[in-house]
């Protein structure tokens, strides 16, 4: 490896550790006393994804699903976390679009950048069955965190996070099983 690609990555992964304290927007605006971050939500994402591998029937690929689970958010060290309610304002496409070029300026230069926004992609599309249990794991984070939210802060201006996860929007009987469970300790 050259010194210049060696300073690349370096300067990635200085920009990707940003995550760690980039707060969860959406908690944030509903009031939650010092939110979680998206390092600690992707961390969430990708515990809960190797959860599901080993509970849901089905070949996965491991590695890709965990990859997948662990980068989904990676353009948000560059755009920041964008709520939901920010989202939805919107053009069609508009964050997809953002977060495709942040993660062209974050991984521009890097020998594994394709294979790194391919995984990215791949989540974006929801075509494959890693992508789908990602996905599953993404929402099953957030309804996890809402609740935990809602029990420990009181908070109780959380409803918007769980109309956005429904039990008939996970792709795996599994998650739908983990979701019921989750809406049932609601207070």
């Amino acid at each position: 490896m050259t010194d210049v690609p060696r300073s690349r990555l370096l300067e990635m992964l200085l920009q990707a550790g940003r995550l760690k304290t980039t707060p969860r927007t959406g908690w944030h605006q509903r009031g939650v006393p010092a939110p979680e971050s998206v390092a600690d939500h992707s961390h969430g994402v990708a515990l809960i994804a190797l959860a599901l591998l080993d509970s849901e029937p089905g070949p996965f690929d491991r590695a890709r699903v965990l990859a997948m689970a662990i980068s989904h958010d990676l353009a948000e060290s560059v755009t920041g976390d964008l709520s939901l309610g920010a989202s939805r304002l919107l053009p069609p496409g508009a964050k997809m679009a953002a977060e495709a070029a942040a993660l062209a300026e974050l991984l521009g230069g890097l020998g594994f950048a394709a294979n790194w926004t391919s995984l990215w992609a791949e989540f974006e599309a929801q075509a494959t069955p890693e992508a789908k249990l990602v996905r599953d794991a993404d929402r099953l984070d957030l309804l996890a965190t809402a609740l935990s939210y809602e029990l420990s802060t009181g908070t109780r201006s959380l409803e918007e996070f769980w109309r956005f996860a429904p039990e008939a929007g996970f792709a795996y009987e599994t998650s739908r099983t983990l979701a019921r469970g989750l809406r049932e300790r609601r207070p």
